[in-house]
């Protein structure tokens, strides 16, 4: 809150400073700029790279590893001789060992979870695409907010310029005694009124500037404008179908692509959990050498023992799965619950992107409805005012008449642009879903 208040006291200060420091943005430089800047798209980055290790480590579970190990022991007390008599002696033993092991035959596990990896690294890539789109759209949204602001800003001092030149009419006919002081005072309550609105507006211009600021992540709304786009002509005929932008949305939406990933991934992770079912098979191999030393008895040189110890050994293990206490069999019943859940999820998805899809529609509908009956309300809310101010100056009307017309065409001029703004996002955003950039 202190925030805004301090944007707002610092850019309403003097507006004319503020225009000539400011850097004018259009929503194309917006978008890019959120996109590289925003907090939430830098976490589904943060995400594709977790899933890219993990999809590495799967895929290096194939190779052999190697471990080596060093142990130094010592031995005190009575043991057993080689003339199976016991006697007190104190040995030192020192080993050297280099040992690797290598899977051959697992089941199918390590080819399964790599898929299950590959698949879930894609997953990832979707939500990163999902989470771009939705920024794009919140900063359209607040891009247009923020023009819609900046117009109804001009509207308001359009307002005060036509006040202005009313006071100094009025001003000229007080001093030539053909109008009543009155009259002047209620003129200049009007402009009174007028200006404050223009102020009230500014201040809601800014709000929209810095929320539009804060969502690009910017490090301060100091010197931010935004550029006004043109307006295209309103023709609610050319609207596509829901039907039509579903059938298009729904191949190349990445929300739904990134669940159908993830159903193809939970299908793989029962093949992982069936891998437990069947034998594995493994290959082992290593080195080593030894050196002994018994109190009592002369030891050879450290060096000709560990030449003397060095052996070498090389097997397989077959592992042979027989009863594991039903855990396998709960764990590929898991895997199988987890598949229908994300079939729920997939359809869920689709449900939620025709709802999206039909709401969008209709209320491009209705915004298109909207934009044709407030072009014929302004049309007729700026007839009357003209027609009340020549009233009104050839003195056949008084203030009150011509300030109830002046407020009624700026609400008229107010519904119409924002309803065409209204209009011009509900049509991106059915595009958007047909595929089309912003």
């Amino acid at each position: 809150m202190k925030r805004r208040v301090f944007f707002i006291i610092a850019l309403c200060v003097s507006l004319q400073g503020f225009a000539q420091q400011t850097h004018e943005w259009t929503l194309t430089e917006c978008i890019q700029y959120a996109l590289a800047h925003n907090l939430n798209i830098k976490q589904q980055e943060d995400n594709v790279r977790q899933q890219e290790i993990a999809l590495s480590t799967s895929r290096n579970s194939r190779l052999p590893d190697l471990n080596g190990s060093i142990g130094e022991n010592f031995s005190f007390g009575r043991a057993l001789t080689v003339d199976n008599t016991y006697q007190n002696r104190n040995t030192q033993n020192t080993s050297f060992s280099l040992g690797t092991s290598a899977p051959l035959i697992t089941g199918g596990r390590i080819p399964a979870d790599i898929k299950v990896h590959r698949l879930n690294l894609q997953a990832a890539l979707q939500d990163y695409e999902h989470a771009r789109e939705n920024i794009m759209l919140s900063v359209t949204s607040a891009y247009l907010e923020a023009i819609y602001q900046k117009d109804m800003v001009a509207v308001a001092e359009r307002q005060v310029e036509l006040s202005q030149a009313q006071v100094h009419r009025m001003e000229l006919l007080f001093q030539n005694d053909k109008a009543s002081e009155a009259e002047l005072s209620q003129i200049r309550s009007t402009l009174s009124s007028d200006e404050l609105s223009l102020t009230q507006q500014q201040n809601s211009y800014m709000l929209a500037l810095l929320e539009l600021s804060q969502l690009l992540e910017l490090e301060s709304p100091e010197g931010f404008d935004v550029v006004r786009p043109l307006v295209e002509p309103v023709k609610g005929s050319e609207l596509p179908s829901p039907d039509l932008v579903y059938s298009e949305a729904i191949g190349i939406k990445p929300q739904i692509q990134a669940e159908q990933t993830r159903l193809q991934s939970a299908e793989k992770s029962v093949a992982v959990a069936k891998s437990a079912y069947y034998p594995s098979l493994y290959f082992s191999a290593g080195i080593g050498t030894s050196y002994y030393n018994t109190s009592g008895y002369m030891s050879t040189a450290f060096g000709s023992q560990l030449r003397d110890n060095f052996n070498q050994y090389f097997g397989v293990s077959l592992s042979v799965p027989i009863f594991n206490r039903l855990s396998t069999r709960n764990n590929v019943r898991s895997a199988r619950l987890q598949v229908h859940a994300q079939e729920v999820r997939l359809e869920q998805a689709k449900k939620t992107l025709y709802k999206e899809i039909q709401q969008a529609y209709y209320n491009a509908v209705a915004a298109s409805r909207q934009c044709e009956s407030s072009d014929v309300a302004l049309s007729s809310a700026l007839t009357a005012l003209n027609l009340m101010q020549l009233k009104y100056e050839n003195g056949k009307a008084t203030a009150t008449e011509f300030q109830d017309a002046k407020t009624k065409y700026m609400r008229a001029e107010s519904q119409q642009i924002q309803s065409h703004y209204t209009y011009l996002f509900r049509q991106k955003i059915l595009d958007f879903y047909r595929g089309k950039q912003l």
